[in-house]
């Protein structure tokens, strides 16, 4: 009887099971990031499509998709054939050792998947390489579409385009083929090498004779490729910024430039004698000349130039460079658009004599005393309404026409805060269906405020009112901000019930209610983003985002659009990926809408013997490091334009381009590119251009190198005697530049007032010694563009360079500042304002040229305990050579500090704050106080908050009792002496307990 054969384990077919479900998944796997990525591309195209840029989507792509196969070819196929070549010839012979025993094995091994190998290295490097070179995009676009700039370079002759746009493309190119040589002849070595045509013997190397023709290939053409690039190497010593000076100094034209031609011709002898000694097999005359340009390499290429620089260029430096640095000098000052500079010497008074400021009349009307940076949280506590609403950090400053005149105005616009939306109704469909937008610009009279010290608003409320117009006379819906970075999903057909939350309304704005019922709503009518009217849109979107309420939600219709990418920077910069942006878009009522204004530069590093910036440090200033205010990116710069102003509508995000530096080679080349992107600026409007204004992080950029570029004299700027520096922020703790100020002001010389952005210069600051802060310069660009369409105006962007004396004596900031807080009667004022433990906050300090000489002004603001309490003006101070003044509005502490009368009036003279005093003073000393009742009123306060503090400590409660009530008195003496009526507030008094 034979026995049943057993049944095989049941869990024997699971391995096969398992293998059979490797693939699926993997493809499964596949099919997933495939659709996912091209989620990312097909929103992306909807989005250039929507928004009417769809030329940037496919030029840029396919340039970039060109690019990388273009690299990826050269590569792959370089290692391709270097693997191929080798291969087919390897020897054929029989193992006679155990290492050839060995190789052979791995040969066998390596068989069954030699050709997976031998395509698969190269594709894996040909993707690294066509990754690393379609980076490099721009580079090759400059190149095949560049425009001439029409000067050329001191040392060669060449047009700058060729070092902007063809060098470095050139040194792109050949940087990919020697790596792409140097990876391909590692590859054919250890090809030789597994097969055998590279052994190692008892007797050396044996190599046979395919090999070395293969190999002495190769290395012909790196040594090519090597001449090339020392043949480049001569134009790029123009480029060079190892110095404290840019550009090829007496080393590099007498030295540098000569070797490295004689390098070149060397490497590509020894090339040549390679390839003939391949093939005719002698090697010993390519292995000489291999040795001799190494040789020549190391003393040519560095000894010779260090012995030249340390024995004939440093004893006489001071002689030999001079050609040299004026090339510099000029190249610079024209790569950075200051060679048009107007530099004015200025011979300015001390003396503030009556009468001073009359021919400045016009820009005294116009000085500013709100300042921008300060002013957030007053903007929010009388103007925000609702915790969903909120204003930037900084704010910032336009101009418009009011009553036929030009006021500067400090403005922001009402923009949505997610963050304030209450935590119960943060639901997604809140958060992206109902709270869509913020609302309305609020503008404020820059150069008053009221008598209470608020700012006097000449567009404010909800819905929005004032001189600049109604909700009915400009959009004021606000979709496109600088704090909207979350997606929102709206529209509706006609008919449909609104769901979006539109703006407060009825007394809700001022009780700030939060009742639904008090809110307003609406529904988006415009063309702002991508239909989601489909089901095949809306999975795309879902996957973009990674939500499946967007997919599953019923608040989307067949008219829903959805908006992303919503702030100015983002939309530009999308549209126009070759652009620097601006790091301070603003937002104005420009014909009936409101449009963010985003100022755009074209840059290059590769200006011959121009100077480099580096932009994130040239760019931050006191206002990046408190305020959050972003700089410009981490990137090194040495020409840079501002070739382009954009708008971006607030409304419904649409973009528009316009080349504002027509003539920029850099822009035109990109408008070559894109040739249906940029608008002439002729397109501009009228109202446009009268809030065009100059851009801050240029001017930044400027002023930073017009500490030393000042001087065009080549050995001045050798000696560097001269040189200057941006003073520290005064009002700032920390040590960081003072950034500069746009106003409207009148500079000497000229015959109208214009709205400038303008910057002190003190002499140069060393790290570790102290240097005087003594006022050396004033630099302003005119930003007035004009009001007609499609004309600018010929002093728009003209700079002016105010010179003063170098034995001058006029304070800089930093005294003036210092003068101000250690005056005795300031600082008497400053105490009363400080009573009730209210912050005193120095506002920014303005320089301005006027009445012969410098004048600051310095705003003085108040800000009370808890949380909703906010800055409001209650003194300016102002300062004239050695002679202060200080009172409750600007105009009277004008009169004061010009002996009684000014010979202007200031914006804030019809301002009535009461009886309150101020005065003047001269010396830079702490003279006695003019107020003695104020003085002794103050001193008997201090005491008495003493005794109250000692007796208090003693236990000694009836004495603390009378300690408190003398310290009332002599708070209300204090109040009654600085003529401020009302009941003074109590010091803040510790709370007595029983003694243990």
């Amino acid at each position: 009887m034979t026995s049943r054969p057993a049944p095989p384990p049941s869990n024997s077919v699971r391995p096969k099971r398992r293998s059979a479900l490797l693939p699926t998944i993997i493809v499964v796997a596949a099919l997933v990031v495939g659709v996912v990525l091209f989620s990312g591309v097909y929103t992306d195209l909807l989005w250039f499509g929507q928004i009417g840029y769809s030329e940037v989507f496919w030029t840029e792509r396919i340039a970039k998709l060109v690019i990388f196969f273009a690299g990826f070819l050269i590569m792959a196929l370089a290692v391709f054939f270097s693997i191929r070549v080798a291969y087919r010839a390897r020897p054929i012979y029989a193992p006679d050792s155990a290492r050839e025993d060995n190789l052979n094995r791995y040969q066998m091994q390596l068989e069954p998947i030699r050709r997976v190998v031998m395509i698969g290295i190269p594709v894996v490097f040909g993707l690294f390489a066509g990754t690393a070179a379609m980076a490099q995009w721009e580079k090759v676009m400059l190149f095949l579409y560049q425009v001439p700039f029409g000067s050329t370079d001191p040392q060669f002759g060449m047009d700058i385009s060729f070092y902007t746009n063809t060098l470095p493309f050139l040194g792109f190119a050949v940087g990919m083929l020697i790596s792409a040589t140097v990876i391909a002849f590692i590859a054919g070595l250890l090809t030789h090498y597994l097969y055998g045509a590279i052994r190692l013997t008892e007797r050396g190397i044996f190599t046979s004779r395919a090999a070395q023709i293969h190999i002495a290939v190769m290395v012909g053409i790196f040594l090519i490729l090597l001449g090339v690039n020392f043949w480049l190497g001569r134009f790029a010593t123009l480029q060079d910024n190892g110095g404290y000076r840019a550009g090829a100094m007496f080393t590099d034209v007498n030295a540098v430039i000569p070797t490295k031609a004689i390098l070149a011709a060397a490497a590509i002898i020894v090339a040549i004698l390679f390839i003939v000694a391949a093939f005719i097999g002698k090697w010993k005359l390519s292995l000489i000349g291999a040795g001799m340009l190494a040789v020549t390499a190391i003393v040519a290429g560095g000894i010779y130039p260090l012995a030249v620089q340390e024995w004939q260029v440093k004893p006489s430096e001071g002689d030999v460079e001079l050609p040299y640095i004026a090339r510099n000098i000029e190249m610079t000052r024209n790569a950075y658009g200051l060679a048009d500079m107007e530099v004015t010497p200025y011979n300015a008074t001390t003396t503030a004599e009556a009468g001073a400021l009359r021919k400045d009349a016009d820009t005294a009307a116009n000085i500013r005393l709100l300042d921008p940076n300060l002013m957030s949280s007053t903007f929010a506590q009388l103007e925000q309404f609702r915790p969903y609403y909120k204003f930037p950090k900084t704010l910032n400053v336009d101009r418009y026409t009011v009553d036929g005149k030009v006021q500067d105005a400090v403005i922001a616009v009402r923009e949505l805060n997610p963050q304030g939306i209450n935590p119960n109704q943060q639901s997604w469909y809140n958060q992206h269906l109902v709270y869509t937008h913020g609302y309305g610009m609020v503008a404020a009279y820059a150069n008053r405020a009221t008598s209470d010290g608020k700012p006097d608003f000449m567009q404010s409320g909800v819905p929005s009112t004032g001189v600049l117009g109604t909700d009915t006379s400009y959009q004021p819906r606000i979709y496109f901000g600088q704090s909207t970075t979350d997606y929102s999903i709206v529209g509706a057909p006609d008919g449909t019930a609104p769901i979006e939350l539109d703006r407060p309304q009825g007394s809700s704005t001022t009780t700030g209610s939060d009742d639904p019922a008090s809110e307003a709503l609406t529904t988006f009518t415009g063309d702002a983003g991508p239909n989601l009217g489909n089901w095949f849109n809306r999975l795309m979107y879902a996957l973009k985002f990674q939500s499946t309420d967007l997919l599953l939600t019923n608040g989307v219709n067949e008219k829903s659009q959805i908006l992303y990418d919503r702030t100015p920077a983002e939309r530009v910069a999308k549209v126009a990926p070759y652009l620097t942006l601006d790091s301070n878009p603003y937002p104005a009522i420009v014909d009936g809408k409101v449009k963010w204004i985003v100022d755009g530069y074209t840059t290059s590093s590769y200006y011959p013997y121009s100077q480099q910036q580096q932009l994130q440090e040239a760019t931050t200033d006191s206002l990046t490091a408190a305020n959050g205010v972003a700089p410009l990116p981490n990137a090194s710069v040495n020409y840079i334009r501002n070739s382009v102003k954009a708008t971006v509508d607030a409304y419904d995000g649409s973009v528009e381009l316009f080349a504002w530096d027509a003539q920029d080679p850099i822009l035109k080349s990109w408008q070559n590119v894109f040739p249906t992107t940029v608008k002439p600026f002729s397109e501009m409007s009228g109202d446009l251009m009268a809030h065009v204004r100059y851009p801050e992080d240029l001017f930044k950029v400027q002023r930073e190198l017009m500490g030393r570029y000042h001087v065009t004299d080549a050995r001045d700027f050798f000696k560097n005697t001269l040189a200057w520096s941006v003073p520290d922020d005064p009002t700032t703790p920390a040590k960081d530049k003072q950034p500069p100020y746009y106003m409207s002001l009148k500079m000497p010389g000229k015959d109208k007032t214009a709205f400038s952005l303008t910057t002190d210069f003190i002499p140069q600051e060393v790290q570790n010694t102290d240097s005087r802060n003594i006022l050396y310069g004033f630099m302003a660009a005119n930003g007035d563009a004009g009001n007609v369409k499609g004309v600018k105006s010929p002093d728009y962007g003209k700079l002016q360079l105010l010179e003063l004396p170098d034995a001058t004596q006029v304070p800089g900031p930093g005294q003036v500042q210092n003068t101000f807080q250690s005056n005795t009667e300031v600082s008497e004022q400053l105490n009363v304002l400080k009573l009730g433990q209210s912050d005193v906050i120095n506002g920014n300090l303005l320089t301005l040229p006027m009445g012969g000489g410098m004048l600051y002004v310095q705003p003085v603001y108040v800000k009370s305990t808890g949380s909703t309490s906010y800055p409001t003006l209650q003194k300016v101070l102002v300062a004239f050579g050695n002679s202060i003044g200080y009172a409750d509005t600007l105009n009277e502490a004008l009169d004061k500090l010009f002996g009684g009368d000014s010979g202007a009036t200031a914006g804030d003279a019809g301002i009535d704050k009461g009886t309150g005093s101020g005065g003047s003073s001269t010396g830079t000393g702490t003279p006695s106080s003019t107020n003695p009742a104020l003085t002794k009123a103050l001193n008997d306060a201090n005491a008495a908050l003493k005794a109250g503090q000692a007796a208090l400590a003693k236990g000694d409660f009836a004495a603390y009792g009378e300690a408190q009530k003398t310290l009332e008195a002599a708070l209300t003496a204090a109040l009654a002496a600085e003529g401020v009526s009302g009941t003074p507030v109590p010091a803040p008094t510790a709370t007595p307990s029983a003694a243990p």
